[in-house]
This record gives structure tokens, sequence and C-alpha cells, in this order.
């Protein structure tokens, strides 16, 4: 067997378990979506660095519900130079209750904050933020890693311990899952995979529940299929009021 085929097979693996382990909770997550969306809430979603990835993924995006809105402040995204300097900011207690009252969420939004290790403290601090302001928060964490790890903000919370309503991503502590023979670290982490399935299974889950309420599902088409753009338009027009990325 190759070291491919292991690492799908580990991915597999633990996507079987988001499924199966994880099913009630993306129900209930995309339950609040709707609830806040037909109450005329705002949607937001935030992560550091990589586990930023997914905010990226789901806004602004084909199939993907176009009331998502990615909270991606300064110094915690990819692009930085040098990259290092994410490490050091999203440990850094204040900056979080800095994020939440840019972000100025009231008790009618509703948060996500995916952190895979659950222990930094800007994700952990904008979470506590966002609970203390009466907003519903729902983390996406990786359980086993969280819980052998500390916490590093001040208040001794990790993500889990913060939010609303949690959602494992059953992954394994590290993040990185393959054993490669004669090497001593490991490789090839997961938590994108299983995230971004995690994100789209609540966008998934969302639309049934859209029509049973009798609201059109604000879902974005493909911009490069005729008719795309139009008909993306008049989404982004319909709920210009929710949308703060535009």
């Amino acid at each position: 067997m190759s070291y491919t085929d292991i690492y799908f097979d580990t991915a597999i693996a633990q996507l079987e378990r988001v499924r199966t382990e994880q099913a009630d909770n993306i129900r209930a997550a995309a339950a609040k979506i709707v609830e806040t969306v037909a109450a005329g809430g705002r949607i937001y979603f935030f992560g550091c660095t990589h586990a930023g990835i997914l905010a990226q993924e789901a806004f602004y995006r084909t199939g993907g519900l176009a009331v998502i809105n990615p909270i991606l402040p300064p110094g915690l995204t990819c692009d930085v130079t040098p990259i290092t300097m994410t490490s050091a900011l999203e440990r850094q207690d204040g900056y979080g209750k800095i994020i939440a009252d840019a972000t100025g969420f009231n008790k009618s939004d509703l948060l996500f904050v995916h952190s895979v290790s659950g222990r930094n403290s800007v994700p952990v601090e904008l979470a506590c933020e966002a609970v203390s302001r009466g907003v519903y928060t729902i983390a996406i964490t990786n359980m086993d890693y969280s819980t052998k790890s500390t916490s590093r903000h001040a208040n001794g919370k990790r993500l889990f311990e913060a939010a609303d309503l949690v959602i494992d991503d059953c992954g394994v502590f590290g993040d990185a899952a393959i054993r490669i023979e004669g090497f001593a670290g490991l490789v090839a982490p997961t938590s994108t995979i299983t995230g971004a399935a995690i994100v789209n299974s609540i966008c998934t889950e969302s639309i049934p529940l859209f029509i049973e309420k009798g609201i059109d599902p604000p879902v974005f088409m493909s911009a490069n299929i005729d008719g795309g753009d139009a008909y993306n338009a008049k989404i982004m027009e319909q709920y210009k009021d929710v949308i703060t990325y535009l």
C-alpha cells in the first residue's frame, strides 16, 4: 500500500466518523443558520491562518450560502509575510476582543469559530466575547487535540469550552496524521478536508430547512454558467442588509 493510499484511507475514515458522530451537531448548526437568516441576523465565520481557510471556503462560493460573512482580520490570514507573525498574533490576549468590537455582532447574529487545536487566545477570546454578547457561537475543532492541550488564554478555556455548540472534526492529536518509515515526524494534515466537508454539509442541511420556512435558499450559482452573474446579483441585492463582504 502506498502512502497516498494510507492518507486517503485515513481522511476517509475521519470523514466517516464525522458523518456518523457529528450528524446531529451538523443539523443543529444548519437549523441555527436558517433561524438566524429568518430573523434578519448576520452569520460570521472566523479562523486563524489555515483554520481561516474554512472561512474563505464558506463565503462567496458556488453552491454555498451567500449570507456567510468571513472575518479576516489583519495578521491572521495566510498571505502575511513573514507568516510566522501569525503564530505570535493568534496567541495574544486582547486581540479577540478587538476583532469582536470591530465586527460589531449582536444577539441576533451567529458566529462560527474554527480552531483545530482550540487552544490559542484569539479564537477562544472571540468565542467568549461573542457568547457574552448573546451571539450563538458554534465551534469546529479537533476534540482529541484540544482535550490533550492546555489553553493559551488567560481565562484557561479552550474553544470547545467557550462555544454553545461544538462540532468535532474527528482528527488526530497534532492534525498531521501519517507516519513515514525512517522519519520521526508526522505529515499530511486532515483538518482542511474534514473541515470543508463539515462546512458544506451544514450548508446542504440548511437548504430543506429554508424551503420548509418558505424561504428561497440564498445559494450562489457558478458565475461561469450562463445566467450565473445575474442570479448572484439578485441574491446579493436581496440579502444586502446581512452581507458584509461586498
